[in-house]
């Protein structure tokens, strides 16, 4: 049976949207949400690209701009900050101007921090200035938040962690893209306003490509009272502190990379960007195969081995630091960056899967099981995004305060280490041992849940 034509009004609406009618998805659905999902992920991808733009700025800025490594940790963790602060409600903007639009307007926005930075990129310049203008660039943070709330509501929850992967691996491209645009700048002994000159035209380029292939779900609506559920549920704050370790530590590192290498290791910007963006492609590139791993073998296994293996990276980065081995240093860095994009994957996997299995404990079943999952995993996306985001900040204020005590990044990573290990606790605990409740309802009952949280 033919599934029915996609009903449109005006704008590029789409009135029907049903993905897990599989004759709907095999005849327009699947077509639809694929070329959404790619230009959802450029203009992601060029939103991730302003929001990191000045960790890169800072290799450009010597002696001649006065600024101290202090002074430029806290400006890379401000700018980190507004961009995990917007988060929320660039998350409830999908459904209030619908994502194509929002898309477009989102993507218009990142002109407006990359001509300031173009202004006032010189030497003579405040530190004050300079940390104004960086906080305009947190708003490329929020993108990642509108186009994983547009893209969930797409696809099918059986595809949702390859799907919310790829949109989340594509964008985060975009950190180790611009220091690889800045390393050849470098190189050719261009300046940063070449850097910003670049970038300028790729936003055009983004917000026009949304315009032209992009669609607008009139399904996907703001429910407050979802918002106020998502937020009373403990599950939403586990996550966003789950996920504070595998994205907050992706972003931090991102951000700090280059100023430990350039502070701890005396490298050059040249030198340490020939290094910097190694770390954050694997990561970024592994994104998409932490969803599918937690696809076929639950979100929770996946996120409890990721953490032993970051906690494992990060004893070697503290062993590394105090020997000051430079090889073994970058070595595990890149590994840790590995495995903090994974984790990406799998954390947010879990979102959707918890709640699932929060319908079906409920008595839920069939399409009423899935509306109840997909309104407080949509609901709750915007917060734990914007959570984990804190985490960058608190990577770099930690460097800051570990260069300032002890002259290197030896304290901060003692602190991620154990960090890492909590991380990991508090997964097994409530994700994957069998809770006193369940085995008391199942007692209780005689019934078992059809989805535990071992399979989210």
């Amino acid at each position: 049976m033919t599934a029915p034509a996609v009903p449109r009004r005006s704008g590029r609406w789409i009135e029907r949207w049903d993905p897990e009618d599989e004759g709907f998805w095999r005849a327009s659905g699947e077509r639809i949400a694929r070329r959404n999902l790619w230009f959802s992920v450029l203009s992601e991808h060029v939103g991730f690209s302003v929001w990191t733009l000045w960790s890169v700025l800072v290799l450009f800025m010597g002696p001649q701009y006065g600024l101290t490594p202090a002074d430029k940790f806290l400006l890379t963790s401000m700018v980190t900050l507004v961009g995990a602060v917007v988060r929320v409600p660039y998350t409830f903007a999908v459904a209030v101007f619908g994502g194509r639009n929002w898309t477009i307007i989102s993507a218009s926005l990142l002109l407006v921090p990359t001509v300031a930075a173009f202004a006032v990129m010189r030497p003579g310049t405040s530190f004050t200035t300079f940390l104004l203008v960086g906080l305009l660039a947190g708003i490329g943070g929020g993108n990642f938040a509108s186009s994983m709330t547009n893209i969930n509501a797409f696809f099918p929850l059986k595809r949702k962690g390859w799907a919310l992967g790829l949109n989340a691996g594509g964008g985060n491209v975009g950190v180790p893209v611009i220091q690889l645009v800045a390393l050849a700048i470098i190189g050719a002994n261009g300046g940063p306003r070449v850097l910003l000159g670049i970038y300028i035209p790729l936003i055009v380029v983004a917000a026009v490509a949304a315009a032209i292939f992009m669609d607008n779900l009139a399904t996907v609506k703001n429910d407050t009272g979802a918002a106020k559920d998502a937020a009373k549920d403990a599950h939403t704050w586990i996550m966003s502190f789950l996920y504070v370790g595998t994205f907050g530590s992706f972003i931090g590192y991102s951000f700090a990379f280059g100023q430990v290498l350039t502070n701890q290791f005396g490298r050059t910007p040249l030198q340490a960007a020939y290094l910097t963006f190694i770390g954050p492609l694997l990561g970024s590139l592994i994104r998409p195969v932490g969803g599918r791993l937690a696809d076929r073998y639950g979100g929770a296994r996946i996120t409890l081995w990721n953490y032993v293996g970051m906690a494992a990276a990060t004893a070697v980065l503290v062993i590394a630091s105090m020997q000051k081995s430079l090889p073994l240093f970058v070595s595990v860095f890149v590994v840790l960056f590995v495995l903090s994009g994974l984790g990406n994957g799998s954390t947010f996997k879990m979102i959707p899967g918890i709640f699932q299995a929060k319908a079906l404990a409920k008595g839920l079943t069939g399409e009423q099981a899935v509306a109840y999952g997909r309104r407080l995993s949509g609901a709750s996306m915007g917060l734990i995004g914007a959570v984990g985001a804190l985490g960058g900040v608190g990577i770099n204020m930690a460097f800051r305060q570990s260069f300032l005590s002890y002259g290197s990044g030896t304290g901060a990573f003692v602190a991620f280490l154990a960090f890492y290990g909590v991380c990991f606790a508090l997964t097994w605990a409530v994700y994957l041992r069998r809770p006193a409740g369940q085995a008391e309802t199942e007692a209780t009952t005689g019934a078992k849940s059809q989805l535990s949280y071992a399979e989210v």
